[in-house]
């Protein structure tokens, strides 16, 4: 973080003054594993407070989902309950997840509350500007607050995705497609199936698919250019066989090119802010130099063009990438056939 994207947060309200920090939910003095419903060891472990903390920490939680959810309206505290803490140990953000229930009706909700990064706050705007998807956080000083993304799980949805029908199938395929076009348009990575969720849409004589990231972290940091392309996990293996099974090459390039106008259409509705942002992230150190050389020389080959190799770090890779996307002349692997 620095004081440039800090300046930029505060101008667009993404700064707000919080109850409790990340470092709070740290007290902690108890804690059990988090199993599934079949017995299975989810990464998680579910958190319990002294008697001395739990009444402000829970009364503080509730009001951080009001200004989450109700811009800081905490007249809904009246009928919502923390019903649980989970914390999780697995991965570089190591998150606490809040569920808060209502007492009316036992509907439930979660939220997150992980540590700032430059890396996942660039990820959640980039996501927030040129996605389907808006997204809805938090930020005071060490401390991110991170609205729940809903739907299944992508390896939970992989274990089925392949017992549906063809019609599903082919949509399933043509989904991720668009999903692998937006994530190496803005340079998110690692995005196995772990990382991201499907949400389902029931639809005439079928369902529609849209996959959310839900992981930020790898927001333009690896050097690889093949992190940033999902078709390459072997995580993702099961929806491309999907692709291999029914789509061809002109498809592929159909689905690829309708996503890259979609893409092109939302930056240029929000180009003022998409400038800013960019511009901060052109003066912020996100990944290391070597990587930054070794990502810039990738893409330089990809696209044939020098001008990857002026960048001088991610932010002007990033930048440089969608100026290729709005001049048309942006190139992409051949989905689901080989690169």
């Amino acid at each position: 973080m620095n004081e440039r994207l800090d300046d930029y947060l505060g101008f667009h309200g993404l700064k707000q003054s919080l109850p409790l920090d990340y470092k709070d939910l740290l007290r902690f003095d108890q804690a059990v594993p988090l199993l599934d419903q079949e017995g299975n060891d989810t990464h998680w472990q579910t958190v319990f407070f002294s008697p001395a903390d739990i009444g402000e920490i829970y009364d503080s939680l509730k009001k951080i989902y009001a200004l989450l959810k109700t811009d800081g309206n905490t007249s809904v505290h009246e009928h919502l309950e923390v019903a649980r803490v989970d914390h999780c140990l697995y991965g570089n953000s190591k998150p606490f997840r809040v569920r808060i229930i209502n007492r009316l009706n036992d509907n439930y909700d979660h939220y997150y509350v992980k540590k700032t990064d430059a890396s996942r706050i660039f990820g959640l705007e980039l996501e927030h500007l040129m996605s389907p998807d808006f997204i809805r956080y938090i930020v005071h000083g060490d401390t991110l607050i991170e609205e729940h993304i809903a739907g299944l799980p992508g390896d939970d949805f992989m274990s089925h995705a392949e017992t549906t029908n063809e019609f599903n199938q082919i949509r399933i395929a043509k989904e991720f497609v668009k999903f692998n076009e937006r994530c190496f348009v803005r340079l998110l990575g690692d995005m196995r199936s772990y990382n991201f969720v499907v949400d389902l849409t029931p639809d005439i004589e079928g369902n529609q698919y849209r996959i959310r990231a839900i992981d930020f972290d790898q927001q333009s940091y690896e050097g690889r250019k093949k992190f940033y392309l999902p078709q390459f996990f072997k995580e993702n293996n099961p929806i491309i066989n999907l692709g291999f099974k029914h789509m061809n090459l002109r498809t592929v390039e159909q689905y690829q090119m309708e996503e890259r106008s979609l893409i092109a259409a939302r930056v240029k509705s929000t180009l003022s802010r998409t400038q800013e942002l960019l511009n901060v992230m052109r003066n912020s150190t996100i990944s290391s130099p070597e990587k930054v050389v070794q990502l810039r020389q990738e893409l330089s080959a990809h696209h044939g063009t020098d001008s990857f190799l002026e960048c001088k770090n991610m932010g002007e890779i990033v930048l440089n990438n969608i100026n290729l996307l709005l001049r048309k002349d942006f190139k992409q692997s051949i989905m689901m056939l080989g690169s």
